[in-house]
Parts: structure tokens; sequence; C-alpha cells
């Protein structure tokens, strides 16, 4: 899963790399539009299309005889039972090139909430560090130390949770860089990056952990921590990053679906795909 994560992080990485300096729409245009490219290509070669277009012209069809014999009960029956089996003749000729896309369609998503999920840390601004532990450990007597980067510092002390099996830290962001948090307890260290300021576009990673295949599936920006500490995750609660559009908050995920459909329907014509 690592290899995977590497290789789908620097092709994202490459995409957004002459749009940092830019808004964030820019970088989110250009990544909607490569998707939508690579999803009119896969569906291509993984559907059925002379299928598709045999299921649309036959809904098509019956559809113009409901119009026609709207008053003719027999044939209107007739023809809304022929629209139900082309529709599921539809969704199944579909079925296979969906199941294809979902799998680089997901990797994409994962890669892409590291970009634009999340804001990077303000001079100035506090926030809070967690770090969840394992069953067995104890928060208050495995004496769990952070240590904070050049830029960074701890504002309060830990408040250790046994029943929640976490210690939560409260840290104040002073200048713009990246940077390691290190964790030192039982005597293990873990890692999690720390990002201050940066650019319009800037990538941005929550939560380390060593969980399962989904979480690591779902939250690439970092190496899985290790095996043998006590340590399972450590997030940083870095705000909520919005695009905005005719002066109204936009999810990133919303304006990424919206935008790769329209460019899909789009060129599906030029691209001569049957959808």
């Amino acid at each position: 899963m690592s290899v995977v994560n590497l290789v789908f992080g620097r092709v994202v990485d490459l995409v957004l790399l002459p749009f940092r300096g830019l808004p964030p729409w820019f970088g989110m245009t250009a990544v909607s539009l490569l998707t939508a490219l690579l999803m009119l290509g896969v569906y291509k070669l993984t559907s059925n299309q002379a299928a598709i277009r045999r299921a649309k012209d036959r809904i098509k069809a019956h559809l113009l005889e409901l119009r026609l014999y709207k008053d003719n009960m027999r044939v209107t029956l007739a023809a809304q039972g022929g629209m139900l089996r082309a529709n599921l003749a539809y969704m199944g000729a579909n079925l296979k090139p969906l199941a294809v896309m979902i799998v680089p369609l997901v990797l994409i998503l994962a890669q892409l909430s590291l970009w634009f999920d999340r804001a990077p840390l303000r001079p100035g601004e506090e926030t809070l560090v967690k770090a969840g532990l394992e069953a067995a450990a104890d928060p208050v007597g495995l004496g769990l130390e952070l240590e904070t980067p050049p830029g960074l510092e701890i504002t309060a002390p830990p408040v250790r949770i046994p029943d929640e099996r976490e210690i939560v830290w409260r840290i104040r962001a002073l200048a713009p860089g990246t940077g390691r948090l290190v964790l030192r307890g039982g005597g293990q260290a873990v890692e999690k990056s720390v990002t201050v300021g940066g650019q319009a576009l800037t990538k941005v990673s929550a939560l380390a952990s060593r969980g399962s295949f989904w979480k690591r599936l779902l939250y690439p920006g970092e190496p899985p921590l290790p095996k043998e500490s006590p340590v399972r995750s450590v997030e940083v609660l870095y705000p909520a990053k919005t695009l905005t559009a005719f002066g109204f908050r936009v999810h990133w995920l919303v304006a990424y679906l919206v935008l790769s459909v329209a460019f899909g329907f789009a060129l599906k014509g030029a691209f001569k795909v049957e959808i």
C-alpha cells in the first residue's frame, strides 16, 4: 500500500506543482480535467460500448412510444416494461467500468485530501496535537513527551485521558515552515510532520497512524508508525480548507466531482465514448 500511495502521491504532486502559488481553483480545475480524461479512457476500454448504445436507443424508443400511444393502456404498459428492461441492461453494462474506475478514483481522492481538505497553521494560531495509544498503554504512566520543531511551541501541559487512551497537547505556531513533531516515551520515538504557512496551495497531512489497510489508504500523507510503539496515531487538528465561488463556500470534494463529471460529458464526443 505504501508503494501505491507513493506513486499516486508523486503523480498528484507533479500535476499540482505549477499551481501552488495560484488560488486553489486553478489546481482543482487541472486535476478534475485530467481525472475526466483518465476516466473516459478507462470507461472506453472496459465498457461494452455497443451494449450501452443499444440500451440507450431502446430507452429512447420506449419513451417515444409513451408519448405517441399515451392513450393506449396496453402499449403504455408494454413500453414501461421495455424501458425497465433497457434501464437494467444499461446499468449492467456500466457495472464493469465503474468497478474498475473506483480503484484509481479512491486513490486520487485520498491524495487530493492532502491538498484541499486542511489548511496549514498560520503564525500565531493555536491548535491541538492528539496522540492515540494502544489499548494496553497507560496515558498517565507512559510518560509520553512531545518535542516541537523550531517555529512551534507548547502552550499548555498535556492532558491525559485514560478512558480514551489519548494524550492531548496545545501548541502555537510561531513562524512559517515545515518540521517534525517527535513523541518520546516507553523507550520509543515516533514522528509526525507539521506545516505552518506556505503557498495558496499547500500539502497538509493531518494524521499519522499504523491502522488498518483502509487507514493507510485514506490517510496516505505519512509512513505507518512503528509497530513496536505504544502510540497508534498522531493527529494535528488543522483548520478546514474550503473553496469560495461567487461568495459561497464549496467543499473541495463537491467541486472535484462536479468539475470532473462536467469535463467528462463535455469531452465524451471528442473521445467517441458512449456513456
